[in-house]
């Protein structure tokens, strides 16, 4: 067979995914948090983005004199004429000199220009949100919540180390006993073997021991112990509390958390009066002695959507436009760059942050806009729980949504994650809303899954000591009230609400009736 090298020419279409595609779909993902991480790395980075807030004035650098390196951006620029992203839907696409189409980032996407209408009892806003006031009522002065840091102070380690230079004055001790304490995690408990520790420092165990012990007795009760049964005895000696029954007790923590009350009643020789007491004694107790000295400071929860509802029985859908980047593009610091730089690797780095800039500015509009469309749906199609809670929680997927808005299922995957609603009735993720169906026994509607955990939860909330729901008897309320449901979900559900089976509720109900 011969060879032969010849041209031919093919027709093929394939996605290619530009920066700017990436970066689009990169931002669609990010939370609130996030997305302002990236924006600050983007304003340090880039020399021709501003904040909506700032106001530039400062000289413009001269790029070509020896000063200045060539390629080096520029330091600032002065105030003129501004494109930007103000991240409100009543504002338009921002124009500007882009060499790709941001139109091709979302191809999958409908027309948003109806966005603001007024549909299915839905009106869309883009207004400020006045802050959330108490009782989860939407009435605030507007300032919103005060980001509050805990004051230094010291660790667990420098509070032990300060009072073991004050209880021994006998330089060994503290030497062990600085060693003891490197080996206390956060939560206060000692998480190396005492023979470990011996041999690593090779010292008496006696005297390791001895400086643990001592360690023991220090502030906060209940630090330095090696299971959760010695940290508990620590505590009650320090309230002279723990005398044989209470040690019986602690002996057998694996009786308390099945709630086996009738054997930890006869193993603790006392009544049952006697042990609900010394329960709540426990219980009373700190599990983790060493956490009051966590510095850590839980990030608080910033809404991207708000929903009220509105007078005339709609709902109100809103950006929290105060959680969302707004960053501005000086084009007249462009232009008098671009006029006047002459080295053409400063030319060009000044054009590739003008393009980044416009098409960053764009991609956090368009952002905005889509999660507020998506959001928009969600509420319309979650009507009912909005009005009348989580039992009214109707089975939704991220095609019905998808199909509804003109949107790809991934978009509104990405929309969804990390993204929080506030609403009247409490914050909730967005993927909260997505849940599974579980058909109705009579062919009917569709229940979702949350819906059901719900009504699981209030036939256990409601049960007496006499009436302890089985799976089975659970099964069979739920199919009366028209929900065809397998014993085994009923279970799984049960397990998802960390409820205790039927035998183990009714043990507690029926020996202590305690909670």
């Amino acid at each position: 067979m011969a060879l032969s090298v010849g041209l031919q020419l093919r027709q093929s279409q394939a996605l290619v995914m530009t920066p700017q595609l990436l970066q689009a779909i990169k931002l669609l993902q990010l939370s609130t948090v996030e997305l302002a991480a990236y924006v600050d790395a983007e304003l340090e980075r880039n020399p021709l983005l501003e904040r909506a807030d700032d106001a530039p004035s400062t000289d413009i650098p001269d790029l070509n004199s020896d000063d200045s390196p060539a390629g080096a951006p520029p330091e600032s620029g002065d105030g003129g004429d501004w494109t930007g992203s103000e991240l409100e839907t009543s504002r338009g696409a921002i124009e500007g000199n882009l060499d790709s189409d941001f139109g091709n980032v979302f191809p999958d996407e409908a027309p948003t220009a109806a966005l603001n209408a007024n549909h299915d009892g839905l009106t869309v806003a883009s207004g400020v949100w006045t802050g959330v006031g108490p009782g989860g009522s939407f009435e605030g002065d507007g300032d919103g919540f005060d980001q509050t840091v805990a004051e230094a102070r010291p660790t667990l380690g420098d509070y032990l180390e300060r009072q073991l230079h004050e209880a021994t004055p006998d330089p060994l001790k503290r030497f062990i006993g600085r060693m003891i304490i490197d080996a206390i995690d956060p939560n206060g408990y000692l998480v190396e073997k005492l023979d470990e520790l011996s041999e690593r420092l090779g010292a008496a165990p006696e005297i390791v021991e001895s400086t643990l012990h001592l360690i023991q007795s220090f502030d906060p009760s209940g630090v330095g112990a090696r299971d959760l049964a010695e940290c508990l005895a620590i505590q009650l000696r320090d309230k002279n509390r723990f005398d044989p029954a209470m040690r019986a007790l602690v002996g057998r923590l694996d009786l308390l958390a099945k709630r086996d009350f009738a054997a930890l009643a006869k193993l603790c020789n006392v009544d049952d009066e006697d042990l609900r007491d010394m329960v709540r004694e426990i219980r009373a107790l700190d599990p983790k002695p060493g956490r009051i000295f966590a510095n850590d400071v839980a990030a608080p929860v910033v809404p991207d959507v708000f929903v009220r509802p509105a007078s005339d029985g709609s709902w109100i859908v809103e950006l929290n436009s105060d959680a969302l980047p707004r960053i501005l593009v000086n084009q007249a610091y462009y232009a008098r760059v671009s006029r006047d730089v002459k080295d053409e690797k400063a030319k060009s780095f000044v054009q590739d942050c003008f393009q980044t800039a416009n098409w960053l500015a764009r991609s956090l509009d368009q952002r905005a806009k889509t999660i507020l469309k998506v959001a928009s749906e969600i509420v319309r199609q979650q009507d009912a729980f909005f009005l009348r809670g989580v039992s009214e929680l109707r089975p939704l997927n991220l095609r019905a949504i998808a199909d509804a808005i003109g949107m790809h299922e991934s978009t509104v995957s990405r929309v969804t994650s990390n993204k929080f609603m506030a609403t009247h009735r409490g914050l909730f993720e967005m993927k909260y809303f997505f849940t599974t169906s579980i058909a109705a026994a009579d062919g009917g509607e569709a229940h979702s899954a949350e819906s059901v955990r719900h009504r699981i939860r209030q036939m256990v909330d409601g049960e007496n000591a006499t009436d302890v729901l089985s799976d089975d008897a659970i099964v069979a309320k739920l199919r009366e009230s028209g929900i065809d449901i397998a014993r085994r979900t009923v279970a799984k559900y049960r397990e998802s609400l960390k409820i205790p089976s039927s035998v183990e509720r009714k043990r507690e109900k029926a020996a202590m009736a305690i909670r």
